[in-house]
Parts: C-alpha cells; structure tokens; sequence
C-alpha cells in the first residue's frame, strides 16, 4: 500500500512538473549561471562597453580643456564661461532625449531582425530631423540668455559676455547631439571603436582651435572668450561631418544607408522619439539640477566650501563617465535581447552591467577613498595657503562621495537598461522621488540645519542615491520578470508599462 502511495505521489509530481511551467523556471534559472554564456555576454559587453566608457571619459574632457585655456583669460572671462555652461547643459539636458532614446530603438529593431533596414533608418533620420527642427530655438534662446542671468541677479556685462559665448556655441549643442545619435546606432552594430578615435580628434582639434582662435595664433584675431565657442562649434561640426562619412562608406552601417530619402517625414516614428525622448530628459535634468543646486547650498556655507564641493565633484564626475558608458552598453544589449524575446539574455545582460558597473566603481572608490590627499593635490597648489582649507574640506567630501559612487553605478546601470526597455515614464517618477523628494531636502536640512554643515549636503547626495539605486533596482527586476508572454518567449511589448 506504501508503495502504491508512493507510486501515485511520483505521478502526480510529474504531472505538476508537466502542467507547469516550474521545470522551465528552474532549468532557466540554473543555465544562467552557465560559464559560457556568461563569457559570452561578457565579452559582447566589453567589446562595445569599453570603447563607449572610454569616448564618455574622453568627451567629458573636452569641457576640462576648455576651462583650463579659458582661465588664462582671467576670472571675468571664466565667470562668463561658467554662467554660459550652465545654460547650455540645461538646454543639453532637455533636447538630449531624443537622442538618447535611438539606442533602444535601434537595439530592439536590431533584436528583432538584424536586417530591418527601413526601422533603423527611419529611427535613426528622425533624431536628425528633430535636431534640426530645435536648433532655431536653441539660438532664439540663447540669443536672450543676457536677459535671463540680469533677471536672476547675474552682472550685466558678465551676462552680455556669456551671450555672446553660448550663440557661438549653440552649433556645438546641435553637431554634439547629432554626433551622440550616430554613435548610438553604430553601437547597436558593434561599431563603437571608431566613434572613439574620432572623440579622441575632436578633443584635439577642439584645444587646437581653441589655442588659435581664443589667444589669436598663426594670424588669426584673438577673440577670447567668443573664440572658444567658435572653436568647439567648429570641432564638433567636423567630426559630425566625419562620422557622416564614417556611416556612408563603413560596409556594415552603409547597408542601413540612413540618408536614403532623407528628406520624408516619418510622423509616427518622429513622435515616438519624442514619446521615449521626454521622460528620458526629464530624468536626466532631475539628476543634473539636484547637483547644481547643491552648488548652491555649498555657496549658502562659504566660498571655500562650494570651491572644495566643485573639485570633489569633478572627481566623481570623472569617474562616472565609465560606469556611464559600460551602463550604455548594456542598455545596447538588453535592447537586442528584449527585441528577439530572448529572457535569458535580458537576465544576463542586466546582471553582467550591473556587476560590472559596480566592480569599476569599486575599484576607483577605493583608491579615492584612501587616498584622498592625493588627489587633492592634482587640482590644487598647496605651496599657496590660501588653498589648505580647501584642501582640508576635499580630504572630507571625497570618502563620502567615493561611498556613493557605489550606488550612483547601480542606479545608472538599472536606468540604461530599463531604456533598453523602452520603460521610462516609471523610471522618471522614481528618480524624481529620489532626488527632489528625499535627496535635496535631506541635503538642505543636514547642510545647513544641523552641525554636520558641508558634509550633511554630501549625506543629502547619498542618501537620494541609495534611494535611486534600490527604486529603479527593484523596477528593473519588475520588467525582467514580468510578463507571462514574455516567460513564454514570445517576446514583449516592454514599452507597454503600467
């Protein structure tokens, strides 16, 4: 009788194992773990992360260059320069969505089939139109930026000369922006190596003008602080004009021949762009604002504290560039994935970006954690007194900031992939959360209400990425598991969020 129990026990489990999908979950579970496909997803990672960290890090210091040359003009001109840079990063911020939004588009058409030809092309042609379509704007707006700094308190000759800076620079936005598109459909093709040579050039070039035309070399006028705009206006359009070459002659990236009846509007296609393009703004400019504004927090406690705050940030900043560009790449990834209903490579290529942003973050955090002091000493003087307080407050600020460098690579890895997702809206709603909800009130009370003073503002920063890094984990791991068509492999209108 015991057996004939037994008996009946065993067949009712096969039954259950057969009727339901239990046995699928468990053997895709163990394959995800299978050493190869995880040297495989690693290696497709690395071979387009690298590269695309590297051109993130490059391009980032392109701006450094400039401040450097543009300093020697003295303190009135670099005052100018930095009023103009905030208006030209918020406009940045805001017409960098759709852009940002051909990646997974691209991907999960690419995902899809590999040859759809006409998606791509449409996608990609576009987020052209829609910078040409935005750059009247952009110099209408810059063209009164003199007026907006007068009405927020700025010098009126300082403001006139930021002016007349951002106008020269407005085709930089453009060509700077058009540039980030192509590379980010020659990144769903694996192209990323080129894009980076090419930032490479577009760095030198841009010092290199910016030597003639600001300081007024081999024969040209000295134009100063206008000549720098010039200068990266003129950089950024050759290297577009190059990577425009680099598309119509590369064998892989010409079958997709992206100019081809350049001039027909794809409505539908075009707001889709837009569709994806604003939340991804949105929360872009949530991010970048919450900095800005603690410059000013910093400002509210003292000249040397804000001094110490715009060092350590550039320190992360640096740094965040590689975690940025490895995130990027995985968004790429996940896109193809997601666009060929493959759930265990969507599963791969989240935990293998994830993993690796941190790792990378790790690496940096830890030097900079114990190190502080060094490199302090690569921004400042110290045979000059008048830095050591600054000195004093960066050996302060950057253990913390090398702390939540851990958490800024998790949210922005769960973020670029969850693009890669085409979900957006919900991710923007968390990161609004975190960083105007949670983050800035936390960094104005403990800043300048409590005794923690400069620090508290950096606790505020942490805490509003812990925050980012838990809410957009917890999403992503939503959308991975989700969707029943999905698990049936059937593939998934990801974009389709509730």
């Amino acid at each position: 009788m015991a057996q004939e129990d037994f008996l009946r026990l065993q067949l009712r489990w096969q039954i259950f194992m057969h009727k339901t999908s239990f046995k699928n979950h468990f053997l895709r579970a163990r394959s995800l773990w299978d050493g190869a496909l995880w040297q495989s997803e690693l290696r497709a990672l690395l071979n387009i992360g690298v590269p695309m960290a590297m051109t993130q890090l490059i391009g980032f210091l392109v701006f450094t260059i400039d401040v450097l040359m543009i300093g020697r003009l003295g303190p009135e001109a670099l005052a100018a320069s930095s009023l103009g840079v905030v208006v030209l990063f918020t406009v940045w911020m805001l017409a960098m969505g759709p852009v940002m939004a051909v990646a997974p588009m691209v991907s999960q058409a690419l995902g899809r089939d590999p040859k759809n030809y006409s998606d791509v092309r449409h996608t990609v042609r576009m987020s052209l139109w829609e910078l040409l379509f935005i750059f009247p704007f952009v110099l209408l707006l810059f063209w009164h930026a003199e007026k907006a700094a007068i009405l927020f308190g700025q010098d009126p000759a300082l403001s006139l000369d930021a002016r007349n800076y951002v106008v020269m620079l407005a085709p930089s936005l453009v060509f700077g922006l058009g540039m980030w598109s192509l590379r980010n459909f020659l990144a769903a093709l694996a192209l990323t190596r080129f894009p980076l040579f090419l930032t490479i050039f577009t760095t030198l070039l841009n010092g290199g003008l910016n030597y003639i035309l600001i300081f007024g070399h081999f024969g040209a006028p000295s134009l100063g602080l206008v000549g720098a705009g010039i200068a990266s206006s003129l950089a950024y359009g050759i290297s577009f004009a190059i990577l425009l070459f680099y598309c119509y002659r590369q064998k892989q990236a010409a079958e997709f021949e992206i100019f081809y009846n350049f001039f027909s509007l794809d409505w539908l296609r075009f707001m889709e762009l837009v569709r994806l393009g604003i939340p991804i703004s949105v929360t872009t400019f949530f991010e970048g604002m919450l900095f800005n504004a603690c410059v000013l927090l910093m400002g509210v406690l003292g000249v040397l504290e804000m001094a110490a705050y715009q060092i350590s940030l550039n320190v992360v900043a640096l740094v965040f560039m590689i975690p940025l560009g490895l995130s990027m790449a995985g968004g790429v990834r996940i896109g193809l994935a997601a666009g060929a209903g493959d759930r265990q490579r969507v599963r791969l290529a989240s935990l293998a970006t994830i993993g690796l942003a941190i790792f990378v973050s790790l690496c940096f955090a830890i030097i900079i954690a114990l190190f502080p002091e060094w490199v302090a000493r690569a921004y400042l003087n110290l045979e000059d007194k008048k830095n050591l307080p600054v000195f004093e407050l960066i050996g302060l600020f950057l253990p913390i900031a090398a702390a939540f460098m851990m958490f800024d690579a998790v949210q922005v890895a769960a973020n670029q992939l969850l693009r890669g997702l085409k979900d957006v809206y919900v991710p923007m709603l968390l990161t609004g959360i975190s960083y105007w909800l949670v983050g800035f009130p936390a960094a104005f009370y403990f800043g300048l209400h409590t005794e923690l003073g400069p620090i508290g503002i950096w606790v505020g920063l942490l805490t509003s990425l812990v925050f980012a890094a838990i809410l957009l984990s917890v999403r992503l791991w939503w959308m991975v598991n989700r969707s029943s068509v999905w698990l049936n492999g059937q593939g998934d209108n990801m974009g389709q969020t509730s």
